[in-house]
Protein backbone atom coordinates (compact mmCIF):
# COMPACT_ATOMS: atom_id res chain seq x y z
CA UNK A 1 0.00 0.00 0.00
CA UNK A 2 1.23 3.50 -0.88
CA UNK A 3 2.25 4.91 2.49
CA UNK A 4 1.78 8.51 1.27
CA UNK A 5 -1.98 7.91 1.32
CA UNK A 6 -1.89 8.27 5.11
CA UNK A 7 -0.36 11.75 5.28
CA UNK A 8 -3.61 13.71 5.46
CA UNK A 9 -4.84 11.59 8.39
CA UNK A 10 -2.24 13.04 10.72
CA UNK A 11 -3.82 16.49 10.89
CA UNK A 12 -6.30 15.04 13.40
CA UNK A 13 -3.39 13.73 15.46
CA UNK A 14 -1.65 17.12 15.38
CA UNK A 15 -4.73 18.91 16.64
CA UNK A 16 -5.40 16.42 19.44
CA UNK A 17 -1.76 16.49 20.57
CA UNK A 18 -1.74 20.28 20.71
CA UNK A 19 -4.97 20.25 22.73
CA UNK A 20 -3.62 17.65 25.12
CA UNK A 21 -0.43 19.53 25.92
CA UNK A 22 -2.42 22.75 26.34
CA UNK A 23 -4.51 20.75 28.87
CA UNK A 24 -7.68 21.29 26.86
CA UNK A 25 -8.43 17.54 26.77
CA UNK A 26 -7.55 14.91 29.35
CA UNK A 27 -5.45 11.76 28.91
CA UNK A 28 -8.48 9.53 28.35
CA UNK A 29 -9.90 11.71 25.60
CA UNK A 30 -6.48 12.05 24.01
CA UNK A 31 -5.91 8.30 24.07
CA UNK A 32 -9.19 7.80 22.22
CA UNK A 33 -7.75 9.81 19.33
CA UNK A 34 -3.98 9.32 19.50
CA UNK A 35 -4.11 5.53 19.80
CA UNK A 36 -5.32 5.27 16.23
CA UNK A 37 -2.10 6.96 15.16
CA UNK A 38 0.12 4.63 17.17
CA UNK A 39 0.83 7.03 20.00
CA UNK A 40 -0.20 7.38 23.64
CA UNK A 41 0.62 9.85 26.37
CA UNK A 42 2.85 8.25 28.97
CA UNK A 43 2.17 8.19 32.70
CA UNK A 44 2.52 11.71 34.04
CA UNK A 45 1.17 13.29 30.83
CA UNK A 46 4.49 14.95 30.01
CA UNK A 47 5.65 12.82 27.06
CA UNK A 48 4.46 10.53 24.28
CA UNK A 49 5.20 7.00 23.15
CA UNK A 50 5.19 6.20 19.43
CA UNK A 51 4.61 2.63 18.23
CA UNK A 52 6.03 1.83 14.80
CA UNK A 53 4.22 -0.91 12.87
CA UNK A 54 6.66 -3.42 11.40
CA UNK A 55 4.73 -6.25 9.71
CA UNK A 56 6.22 -9.57 10.71
CA UNK A 57 8.75 -7.72 12.88
CA UNK A 58 10.78 -7.17 9.73
CA UNK A 59 13.31 -4.32 9.67
CA UNK A 60 15.10 -4.06 6.35
CA UNK A 61 18.13 -1.80 6.00
CA UNK A 62 16.12 1.23 4.87
CA UNK A 63 13.87 1.04 7.91
CA UNK A 64 16.84 0.32 10.17
CA UNK A 65 18.53 3.51 8.97
CA UNK A 66 15.32 5.43 9.63
CA UNK A 67 15.18 4.08 13.19
CA UNK A 68 18.84 4.89 13.84
CA UNK A 69 18.59 8.39 12.34
CA UNK A 70 15.37 9.18 14.22
CA UNK A 71 16.78 8.08 17.56
CA UNK A 72 19.76 10.36 17.02
CA UNK A 73 17.76 13.30 15.65
CA UNK A 74 15.15 13.30 18.41
CA UNK A 75 17.51 12.13 21.17
CA UNK A 76 15.29 9.16 21.98
CA UNK A 77 16.47 7.78 25.31
CA UNK A 78 14.11 4.81 25.68
CA UNK A 79 13.31 2.13 23.09
CA UNK A 80 11.24 -1.01 23.59
CA UNK A 81 10.71 -3.93 21.20
CA UNK A 82 7.33 -5.46 21.94
CA UNK A 83 5.71 -8.88 22.03
CA UNK A 84 3.69 -7.81 18.98
CA UNK A 85 6.91 -7.30 16.97
CA UNK A 86 6.83 -3.50 16.92
CA UNK A 87 9.33 -0.85 18.05
CA UNK A 88 8.28 1.80 20.55
CA UNK A 89 10.03 5.15 21.03
CA UNK A 90 9.44 6.65 24.46
CA UNK A 91 9.74 10.06 26.12
CA UNK A 92 8.95 12.05 22.97
CA UNK A 93 7.74 15.64 23.17
CA UNK A 94 4.40 16.56 21.63
CA UNK A 95 6.12 18.61 18.94
CA UNK A 96 8.56 15.85 18.03
CA UNK A 97 6.01 13.05 17.84
CA UNK A 98 3.87 15.03 15.37
CA UNK A 99 6.84 15.42 13.04
CA UNK A 100 8.14 11.89 13.55
CA UNK A 101 4.90 10.17 12.52
CA UNK A 102 5.14 11.83 9.11
CA UNK A 103 8.81 11.01 8.69
CA UNK A 104 7.95 7.41 9.51
CA UNK A 105 5.37 7.30 6.72
CA UNK A 106 7.90 8.75 4.27
CA UNK A 107 10.20 5.85 5.14
CA UNK A 108 7.56 3.15 4.71
CA UNK A 109 6.72 2.80 8.40
CA UNK A 110 3.00 3.18 9.12
CA UNK A 111 1.84 4.16 12.59
CA UNK A 112 -1.89 4.29 11.78
CA UNK A 113 -3.72 1.60 13.74
CA UNK A 114 -0.74 1.08 16.03
CA UNK A 115 -3.20 1.47 18.91
CA UNK A 116 -6.92 1.96 19.33
CA UNK A 117 -9.77 -0.07 17.86
CA UNK A 118 -8.01 -1.02 14.65
CA UNK A 119 -6.19 -3.94 13.04
CA UNK A 120 -2.80 -4.10 14.72
CA UNK A 121 0.65 -5.16 13.52
CA UNK A 122 0.48 -8.48 11.66
CA UNK A 123 2.69 -11.03 13.41
CA UNK A 124 4.90 -13.66 11.76
CA UNK A 125 7.29 -16.33 12.99
CA UNK A 126 10.54 -14.34 13.18
CA UNK A 127 12.69 -16.73 11.14
CA UNK A 128 10.09 -17.37 8.46
CA UNK A 129 11.80 -17.98 5.16
CA UNK A 130 15.15 -18.95 6.65
CA UNK A 131 14.29 -21.43 9.43
CA UNK A 132 15.27 -25.05 9.11
CA UNK A 133 12.27 -27.34 9.47
CA UNK A 134 9.60 -24.72 8.79
CA UNK A 135 6.61 -25.96 6.81
CA UNK A 136 6.88 -23.05 4.38
CA UNK A 137 7.62 -19.32 4.31
CA UNK A 138 4.49 -17.56 5.55
CA UNK A 139 5.94 -14.03 5.47
CA UNK A 140 4.98 -13.13 1.85
CA UNK A 141 1.33 -13.93 2.62
CA UNK A 142 1.41 -12.04 5.91
CA UNK A 143 2.76 -8.91 4.23
CA UNK A 144 -0.17 -8.90 1.80
CA UNK A 145 -2.62 -9.45 4.66
CA UNK A 146 -1.01 -6.58 6.56
CA UNK A 147 -1.68 -4.20 3.67
CA UNK A 148 -5.20 -5.58 3.27
CA UNK A 149 -5.97 -4.95 6.95
CA UNK A 150 -4.94 -1.32 6.62
CA UNK A 151 -7.94 -0.96 4.35
CA UNK A 152 -10.16 -1.26 7.45
CA UNK A 153 -8.56 1.72 9.21
CA UNK A 154 -11.06 4.24 7.83
CA UNK A 155 -14.09 2.23 8.95
CA UNK A 156 -16.55 0.90 9.71
CA UNK A 157 -15.55 1.22 13.36
CA UNK A 158 -14.71 -2.07 15.05
CA UNK A 159 -15.60 -2.87 18.69
CA UNK A 160 -11.91 -3.24 19.69
CA UNK A 161 -8.50 -4.03 18.23
CA UNK A 162 -7.98 -6.97 15.87
CA UNK A 163 -4.74 -8.97 16.04
CA UNK A 164 -3.70 -11.33 13.25
CA UNK A 165 -0.80 -13.78 13.39
CA UNK A 166 0.94 -16.31 11.13
CA UNK A 167 3.01 -19.28 12.30
CA UNK A 168 5.38 -21.33 10.15
CA UNK A 169 5.69 -24.36 12.45
CA UNK A 170 4.19 -26.00 15.56
CA UNK A 171 6.47 -23.81 17.73
CA UNK A 172 3.62 -21.27 17.42
CA UNK A 173 5.82 -18.37 18.54
CA UNK A 174 3.26 -15.83 17.35
CA UNK A 175 0.43 -17.52 19.30
CA UNK A 176 -1.43 -17.90 16.02
CA UNK A 177 -3.78 -20.47 17.55
CA UNK A 178 -5.01 -17.89 20.04
CA UNK A 179 -5.07 -14.57 18.22
CA UNK A 180 -8.21 -12.83 16.99
CA UNK A 181 -7.32 -14.50 13.70
CA UNK A 182 -4.48 -16.91 13.14
CA UNK A 183 -3.10 -18.67 10.08
CA UNK A 184 -1.20 -21.81 11.06
CA UNK A 185 1.05 -23.39 8.43
CA UNK A 186 0.62 -27.07 7.62
CA UNK A 187 3.09 -29.55 6.21
CA UNK A 188 1.03 -29.80 3.01
CA UNK A 189 1.54 -26.11 2.19
CA UNK A 190 -1.90 -24.99 3.38
CA UNK A 191 -3.16 -23.18 6.47
CA UNK A 192 -5.44 -24.10 9.34
CA UNK A 193 -7.35 -21.02 10.49
CA UNK A 194 -8.09 -20.11 14.11
CA UNK A 195 -10.33 -17.32 15.34
CA UNK A 196 -11.55 -15.55 18.50
CA UNK A 197 -8.63 -16.33 20.78
CA UNK A 198 -6.51 -14.05 22.92
CA UNK A 199 -4.71 -13.35 26.18
CA UNK A 200 -5.82 -11.01 28.96
CA UNK A 201 -8.99 -11.32 31.00
CA UNK A 202 -11.15 -14.22 29.83
CA UNK A 203 -8.17 -15.68 27.94
CA UNK A 204 -9.13 -18.28 25.36
CA UNK A 205 -7.55 -20.59 22.82
CA UNK A 206 -8.97 -19.81 19.39
CA UNK A 207 -11.62 -21.82 17.57
CA UNK A 208 -10.32 -23.74 14.57
CA UNK A 209 -12.74 -22.47 11.94
CA UNK A 210 -11.14 -24.03 8.87
CA UNK A 211 -8.57 -26.63 7.84
CA UNK A 212 -6.36 -27.05 4.79
CA UNK A 213 -7.03 -23.58 3.40
CA UNK A 214 -4.98 -22.81 0.31
CA UNK A 215 -2.79 -19.72 0.74
CA UNK A 216 -4.43 -17.91 -2.17
CA UNK A 217 -7.77 -18.00 -0.29
CA UNK A 218 -6.78 -16.43 3.01
CA UNK A 219 -8.08 -12.92 2.29
CA UNK A 220 -11.61 -14.35 2.22
CA UNK A 221 -11.05 -15.48 5.81
CA UNK A 222 -9.72 -12.08 6.82
CA UNK A 223 -12.83 -10.45 5.37
CA UNK A 224 -15.09 -12.99 7.10
CA UNK A 225 -13.37 -12.27 10.44
CA UNK A 226 -13.88 -8.56 9.96
CA UNK A 227 -17.57 -9.12 9.20
CA UNK A 228 -17.88 -11.39 12.26
CA UNK A 229 -16.43 -8.70 14.49
CA UNK A 230 -18.64 -5.94 13.07
CA UNK A 231 -21.76 -8.08 13.45
CA UNK A 232 -21.24 -9.88 16.74
CA UNK A 233 -18.67 -7.78 18.60
CA UNK A 234 -19.79 -5.97 21.76
CA UNK A 235 -20.06 -2.22 21.15
CA UNK A 236 -21.71 -1.55 24.52
CA UNK A 237 -19.10 -2.93 26.93
CA UNK A 238 -15.43 -2.36 26.07
CA UNK A 239 -14.37 -4.78 28.80
CA UNK A 240 -16.07 -7.56 26.84
CA UNK A 241 -15.50 -6.29 23.32
CA UNK A 242 -12.48 -8.37 22.23
CA UNK A 243 -13.27 -11.15 19.79
CA UNK A 244 -12.65 -13.93 22.33
CA UNK A 245 -15.86 -12.94 24.14
CA UNK A 246 -17.77 -13.83 20.98
CA UNK A 247 -17.16 -17.52 21.67
CA UNK A 248 -19.40 -17.20 24.74
CA UNK A 249 -21.91 -14.70 23.38
CA UNK A 250 -22.60 -16.91 20.36
CA UNK A 251 -23.08 -20.04 22.45
CA UNK A 252 -19.68 -21.74 22.47
CA UNK A 253 -16.95 -22.79 20.02
CA UNK A 254 -19.21 -24.86 17.75
CA UNK A 255 -21.77 -22.09 17.43
CA UNK A 256 -18.97 -19.61 16.76
CA UNK A 257 -17.59 -21.86 14.02
CA UNK A 258 -21.04 -22.10 12.42
CA UNK A 259 -21.41 -18.30 12.47
CA UNK A 260 -17.96 -17.87 10.94
CA UNK A 261 -18.78 -20.31 8.16
CA UNK A 262 -21.93 -18.33 7.38
CA UNK A 263 -19.93 -15.12 7.12
CA UNK A 264 -17.34 -16.84 4.96
CA UNK A 265 -20.05 -18.12 2.64
CA UNK A 266 -21.46 -14.61 2.34
CA UNK A 267 -18.03 -13.21 1.47
CA UNK A 268 -17.60 -15.76 -1.31
CA UNK A 269 -21.11 -15.07 -2.60
CA UNK A 270 -20.57 -11.30 -2.58
CA UNK A 271 -18.64 -11.53 -5.83
CA UNK A 272 -15.51 -9.87 -4.41
CA UNK A 273 -12.33 -11.24 -5.92
CA UNK A 274 -10.01 -11.66 -2.95
CA UNK A 275 -7.75 -14.29 -4.45
CA UNK A 276 -4.21 -13.68 -3.19
CA UNK A 277 -1.80 -13.96 -6.10
CA UNK A 278 1.81 -13.23 -5.21
CA UNK A 279 4.08 -11.66 -7.78
CA UNK A 280 7.55 -13.11 -8.22
CA UNK A 281 8.98 -10.17 -6.26
CA UNK A 282 6.51 -10.69 -3.42
CA UNK A 283 7.17 -14.43 -3.31
CA UNK A 284 10.97 -14.28 -3.43
CA UNK A 285 11.98 -11.81 -0.72
CA UNK A 286 15.64 -12.82 -0.99
CA UNK A 287 17.96 -13.82 -3.79
CA UNK A 288 20.94 -16.14 -3.81
CA UNK A 289 23.84 -15.35 -1.52
CA UNK A 290 27.19 -17.10 -1.45
CA UNK A 291 28.71 -18.22 1.88
CA UNK A 292 32.17 -16.96 2.77
CA UNK A 293 33.42 -19.16 5.58
CA UNK A 294 32.52 -21.37 8.49
CA UNK A 295 29.51 -20.42 10.59
CA UNK A 296 30.66 -19.36 14.08
CA UNK A 297 30.14 -21.84 16.90
CA UNK A 298 28.05 -19.83 19.34
CA UNK A 299 24.79 -20.46 21.13
CA UNK A 300 23.63 -17.15 19.64
CA UNK A 301 24.11 -18.31 16.05
CA UNK A 302 21.42 -20.32 14.26
CA UNK A 303 22.15 -22.01 10.95
CA UNK A 304 19.60 -21.14 8.28
CA UNK A 305 18.13 -23.50 5.73
CA UNK A 306 20.15 -21.62 3.10
CA UNK A 307 23.56 -23.33 2.95
CA UNK A 308 26.32 -21.35 4.62
CA UNK A 309 24.05 -18.62 6.00
CA UNK A 310 22.97 -18.01 9.57
CA UNK A 311 21.04 -15.75 11.93
CA UNK A 312 22.43 -14.12 15.06
CA UNK A 313 20.18 -13.97 18.13
CA UNK A 314 20.27 -10.90 20.35
CA UNK A 315 18.05 -10.31 23.38
CA UNK A 316 18.23 -6.87 25.00
CA UNK A 317 17.28 -7.31 28.65
CA UNK A 318 13.61 -6.43 29.12
CA UNK A 319 13.27 -5.91 25.38
CA UNK A 320 14.90 -2.50 25.82
CA UNK A 321 17.98 -2.14 23.62
CA UNK A 322 20.18 0.84 24.31
CA UNK A 323 19.14 3.55 21.83
CA UNK A 324 22.62 3.63 20.31
CA UNK A 325 22.25 -0.06 19.37
CA UNK A 326 20.32 0.86 16.24
CA UNK A 327 23.04 3.08 14.83
CA UNK A 328 25.68 0.54 15.81
CA UNK A 329 23.95 -2.38 14.13
CA UNK A 330 23.11 -0.31 11.04
CA UNK A 331 26.73 0.68 10.58
CA UNK A 332 27.70 -2.97 10.98
CA UNK A 333 25.27 -4.45 8.44
CA UNK A 334 24.82 -1.62 5.92
CA UNK A 335 27.25 -3.18 3.43
CA UNK A 336 26.01 -6.75 4.02
CA UNK A 337 23.90 -8.10 1.17
CA UNK A 338 20.29 -8.93 2.17
CA UNK A 339 21.01 -8.82 5.91
CA UNK A 340 18.02 -7.57 7.90
CA UNK A 341 16.56 -7.64 11.40
CA UNK A 342 13.53 -9.55 12.65
CA UNK A 343 11.85 -8.81 15.98
CA UNK A 344 10.58 -11.92 17.76
CA UNK A 345 7.45 -12.16 19.95
CA UNK A 346 9.69 -12.76 23.00
CA UNK A 347 11.37 -9.36 22.50
CA UNK A 348 14.47 -10.88 20.93
CA UNK A 349 16.02 -9.61 17.70
CA UNK A 350 17.42 -11.85 14.97
CA UNK A 351 19.91 -10.54 12.42
CA UNK A 352 19.40 -12.88 9.46
CA UNK A 353 21.09 -13.83 6.18
CA UNK A 354 24.62 -13.51 7.57
CA UNK A 355 27.60 -15.34 6.12
CA UNK A 356 30.11 -16.78 8.55
CA UNK A 357 32.36 -13.72 8.45
CA UNK A 358 29.41 -11.36 8.69
CA UNK A 359 28.07 -13.25 11.70
CA UNK A 360 31.39 -12.71 13.51
CA UNK A 361 30.98 -8.96 13.11
CA UNK A 362 27.34 -9.05 14.18
CA UNK A 363 28.21 -11.12 17.26
CA UNK A 364 30.77 -8.51 18.28
CA UNK A 365 28.20 -5.74 17.77
CA UNK A 366 25.54 -7.43 19.91
CA UNK A 367 27.54 -8.55 22.91
CA UNK A 368 25.60 -6.52 25.48
CA UNK A 369 22.46 -8.68 25.49
CA UNK A 370 21.10 -11.37 27.78
CA UNK A 371 23.52 -14.17 28.55
CA UNK A 372 21.19 -16.64 30.26
CA UNK A 373 17.72 -18.08 29.77
CA UNK A 374 16.53 -16.16 32.85
CA UNK A 375 17.96 -12.82 31.75
CA UNK A 376 16.19 -13.26 28.39
CA UNK A 377 12.84 -13.15 30.18
CA UNK A 378 9.97 -11.13 28.72
CA UNK A 379 8.56 -7.96 30.28
CA UNK A 380 6.13 -5.30 29.08
CA UNK A 381 7.15 -1.64 29.39
CA UNK A 382 5.59 -1.40 32.86
CA UNK A 383 3.77 1.14 35.00
CA UNK A 384 6.61 3.65 35.17
CA UNK A 385 5.66 4.56 31.58
CA UNK A 386 2.33 2.90 30.72
CA UNK A 387 -0.86 4.63 31.86
CA UNK A 388 -2.64 1.27 32.12
CA UNK A 389 0.14 -0.47 34.01
CA UNK A 390 -0.40 -1.52 37.60
CA UNK A 391 3.17 -2.57 38.43
CA UNK A 392 6.63 -1.86 37.05
CA UNK A 393 7.46 -5.09 35.25
CA UNK A 394 10.78 -3.73 33.98
CA UNK A 395 11.96 -2.91 37.50
CA UNK A 396 10.90 -6.35 38.72
CA UNK A 397 12.86 -8.03 35.94
CA UNK A 398 15.97 -5.94 36.63
CA UNK A 399 15.90 -6.94 40.28
CA UNK A 400 15.52 -10.61 39.36
CA UNK A 401 18.38 -10.51 36.85
CA UNK A 402 20.59 -8.76 39.42
CA UNK A 403 19.70 -11.49 41.91
CA UNK A 404 20.66 -14.19 39.40
CA UNK A 405 24.07 -12.61 38.94
CA UNK A 406 24.55 -12.03 42.65
CA UNK A 407 23.77 -15.65 43.48
CA UNK A 408 25.99 -16.92 40.66
CA UNK A 409 23.33 -19.12 39.08
CA UNK A 410 24.49 -20.73 35.84
CA UNK A 411 22.51 -20.58 32.61
CA UNK A 412 19.58 -23.00 32.72
CA UNK A 413 19.13 -22.95 36.49
CA UNK A 414 16.26 -20.46 36.31
CA UNK A 415 13.80 -20.38 33.38
CA UNK A 416 12.68 -17.66 31.05
CA UNK A 417 9.72 -16.00 32.73
CA UNK A 418 7.07 -13.63 31.38
CA UNK A 419 6.09 -10.49 33.31
CA UNK A 420 3.02 -8.32 32.67
CA UNK A 421 2.38 -5.18 34.66
CA UNK A 422 -1.41 -5.58 34.48
CA UNK A 423 -4.14 -8.00 33.31
CA UNK A 424 -3.68 -6.96 29.65
CA UNK A 425 -0.94 -9.60 29.34
CA UNK A 426 1.40 -7.51 27.17
CA UNK A 427 4.22 -9.57 28.70
CA UNK A 428 2.34 -12.77 27.72
CA UNK A 429 2.57 -14.07 31.29
CA UNK A 430 -0.39 -16.39 30.81
CA UNK A 431 1.35 -18.79 28.44
CA UNK A 432 4.84 -18.61 29.89
CA UNK A 433 6.08 -21.65 31.81
CA UNK A 434 6.36 -19.20 34.69
CA UNK A 435 4.47 -15.91 34.68
CA UNK A 436 4.16 -12.84 36.87
CA UNK A 437 1.33 -10.32 36.67
CA UNK A 438 1.11 -7.03 38.55
CA UNK A 439 -1.15 -7.11 41.61
CA UNK A 440 -1.39 -5.93 45.22
CA UNK A 441 -1.03 -7.83 48.49
CA UNK A 442 -1.68 -6.91 52.10
CA UNK A 443 1.26 -7.66 54.36
CA UNK A 444 0.84 -6.82 58.05
CA UNK A 445 -2.20 -4.76 57.16
CA UNK A 446 -0.46 -2.66 54.52
CA UNK A 447 -0.94 -2.96 50.75
CA UNK A 448 2.33 -3.74 49.00
CA UNK A 449 3.56 -4.02 45.44
CA UNK A 450 2.93 -7.61 44.40
CA UNK A 451 2.63 -10.01 41.49
CA UNK A 452 0.41 -12.97 40.72
CA UNK A 453 2.44 -16.13 40.10
CA UNK A 454 1.32 -18.51 37.36
CA UNK A 455 2.88 -21.81 36.35
CA UNK A 456 2.56 -24.36 33.59
CA UNK A 457 1.66 -22.25 30.57
CA UNK A 458 2.57 -23.44 27.09
CA UNK A 459 2.27 -21.85 23.64
CA UNK A 460 3.27 -24.81 21.45
CA UNK A 461 0.63 -25.85 18.91
CA UNK A 462 -1.66 -28.64 20.17
CA UNK A 463 -0.19 -28.21 23.68
CA UNK A 464 -1.54 -24.72 24.36
CA UNK A 465 -2.33 -24.02 27.99
CA UNK A 466 -2.82 -20.99 30.18
CA UNK A 467 -0.69 -21.13 33.32
CA UNK A 468 -2.34 -22.02 36.62
CA UNK A 469 -2.60 -19.23 39.19
CA UNK A 470 -0.67 -20.23 42.30
CA UNK A 471 -1.21 -17.08 44.34
CA UNK A 472 0.07 -13.56 44.97
CA UNK A 473 3.58 -12.71 46.14
CA UNK A 474 4.88 -9.35 47.31
CA UNK A 475 7.87 -8.00 45.42
CA UNK A 476 10.21 -9.10 48.21
CA UNK A 477 8.62 -12.56 48.19
CA UNK A 478 9.13 -12.86 44.43
CA UNK A 479 12.85 -12.27 44.90
CA UNK A 480 13.04 -14.65 47.86
CA UNK A 481 11.13 -17.37 46.02
CA UNK A 482 13.29 -17.33 42.91
CA UNK A 483 16.42 -17.25 45.08
CA UNK A 484 15.30 -20.33 46.97
CA UNK A 485 14.21 -22.02 43.74
CA UNK A 486 17.59 -21.39 42.14
CA UNK A 487 19.54 -22.82 45.05
CA UNK A 488 17.43 -25.97 45.16
CA UNK A 489 17.96 -26.54 41.45
CA UNK A 490 21.71 -25.93 41.81
CA UNK A 491 21.84 -28.55 44.58
CA UNK A 492 20.00 -31.01 42.33
CA UNK A 493 22.67 -30.67 39.66
CA UNK A 494 19.97 -30.29 36.99
CA UNK A 495 18.54 -27.56 34.81
CA UNK A 496 15.14 -26.09 35.61
CA UNK A 497 13.54 -28.10 32.81
CA UNK A 498 15.02 -31.41 33.97
CA UNK A 499 14.23 -30.60 37.61
CA UNK A 500 10.57 -29.93 36.78
CA UNK A 501 10.33 -33.16 34.81
CA UNK A 502 11.72 -35.17 37.71
CA UNK A 503 9.76 -33.26 40.38
CA UNK A 504 6.44 -32.37 38.73
CA UNK A 505 4.76 -30.91 41.83
CA UNK A 506 7.77 -29.38 43.55
CA UNK A 507 7.43 -25.89 42.00
CA UNK A 508 3.92 -25.51 43.45
CA UNK A 509 5.06 -26.90 46.80
CA UNK A 510 7.86 -24.36 47.03
CA UNK A 511 5.60 -21.48 45.99
CA UNK A 512 2.83 -22.25 48.46
CA UNK A 513 4.37 -20.70 51.61
CA UNK A 514 5.00 -17.45 49.76
CA UNK A 515 1.38 -17.15 48.60
CA UNK A 516 -0.22 -17.23 52.05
Amino acid sequence: MDSSLWMDDYEVFDQATEQFYRREIDAKAYKGISGGFGSYAQRGAEANMLRLRLPGGRIDQKKLKFLADSIKKYQVNKVHVTTCQTVQFHNLSGEDVCVLVREAVQNGVITRGGGGDFPRNTMVSPLSGVEKGEYFDVLPYALVVSDFLLGYIHGPKMPRKLKVGFSNSPANLTHATYRDLGFVAREDGCFDVYSAGGLGLNAKIGVRVAEQVKPDQILYYVEAMHEMFLTYGNYQNRAKARSRYMQDSLGGPEAYRDAFEEKLKAVYESGKNLDLVLSEKERMLFGEKAPDGEIPKSKRVIAQKQDGLCAVWYHPVGGCPKPEFFERIYETVREMDQVELRIAPDESIYIINCTGKEAERVLACTGDGAETEFSSSVACIGSAICQQGLRDSQAMLRKLVEMEGREGFADGVLPKIHISGCPSSCGTHQTGVVGLRGAGKKVNGEMQVAFQLTYGGCDRQNQEKMGDLLGVLSEDQVLAFFTELGHEIVESGMTFEAWCEKNPSRFEEMAYPYTK
